[in-house]
This record gives C-alpha cells, sequence and structure tokens, in this order.
C-alpha cells in the first residue's frame, strides 16, 4: 500500500465557471488556469501520482501545452487513472478538503462525490470530500481564490 498527498490553490476570478470535482458550481467567480483550474480534481490527480511515483500533474500536463487549455479536468483525472494502473495499482480511497470561504459548498457535495467515484472508477463511499473556510484568514479567507487538499491510498493490483 502506498498514500499520496495532493494539494492545488488558484486565484477567483470573473468570467470563469467555478468548477470543483467535475461539478459546475453557481458562483459570480470562478478559478484561474489553463486548464478549466478544478483545484479539488488536481488536488486529487497529483495524490495519485505521488502514491504511484509519477510526478506531479505539470509534468504529464504542462500548463503551456495548447492540448490542454481549457480541458476539463475530469479528462486528466482518467488519463492519471490509467498511469495508476499501468504501474501495477489499484485506488482504495481518496479523502479531501476544499478551502473556500465562498460560497457554500455543502449542497454540491455529493454530486462531486459522485462524478469523481465514476471518473476515478470506484465506489461512491470510497471518495469522502469536505470543504472548510479559513475564518476569513488568508487568501482563501478573503475570497483572493480557493485550494483543496487530497490523500489517497492505493494499492498493488492482485
Amino acid at each position: 500500500m502506498r498514500v499520496g498527498l495532493g494539494y492545488d490553490a488558484h486565484r477567483l476570478v470573473a468570467g470563469r465557471p467555478l468548477i470543483l470535482g467535475g461539478v459546475e458550481i453557481p458562483y459570480h467567480l470562478g478559478l484561474q488556469g489553463h486548464s478549466d483550474a478544478d483545484v479539488l480534481a488536481h488536488a486529487i490527480a497529483d495524490a495519485l501520482l505521488g502514491a504511484v511515483g509519477a510526478g506531479d500533474l505539470g509534468q504529464h500536463f504542462p500548463d503551456r501545452d495548447p492540448a490542454y487549455k481549457g480541458i476539463s479536468s475530469l479528462i486528466l483525472l482518467n488519463k492519471i487513472m490509467t498511469i495508476v494502473r499501468e504501474r501495477g495499482y489499484h485506488l482504495i480511497n481518496v479523502d479531501a478538503t476544499v478551502v473556500a470561504q465562498a460560497p457554500k459548498l455543502k449542497p454540491y457535495i455529493s454530486q462531486m462525490v459522485a462524478t469523481l467515484a465514476q471518473t476515478l472508477r470506484i465506489s461512491p463511499e470510497a471518495v469522502n470530500i469536505k470543504a472548510t473556510t479559513t475564518e476569513k484568514m488568508g487568501f482563501t479567507g478573503t475570497g483572493e481564490g480557493l485550494a483543496a487538499y487530497a490523500v489517497v491510498l492505493v494499492d498493488q493490483a492482485g
């Protein structure tokens, strides 16, 4: 068994959709980035790559490559799951936290869990998503951006 830890953060800006865990969240700001800037999916992606010793998201999908401009992070997660399997592992579970002062994410967490579980090809019971604030401290607390942390457990396929 191996554990991976992932983290991602993006700035909130006008004129972009807010995508978290593959779900569009109604909000007047979205995340700035080369892809859809889904911090939750990116944190999970880095955790998966770390768990199997395969580097990080930027190594596999550089933000200077036009092929990834505006791409759904769910497509990237699907490709990363191929890497996980090719390296002889399967995903046991995901535990992740989104850090955001606003918007409130509780109404969307079950949809994020279902979407991520389908993409990762694991049971929804193996995906846990939490949301928290920083009590108005730091860049997430002031509404400048959002962040996400993720931990995954993988095991050798057998």
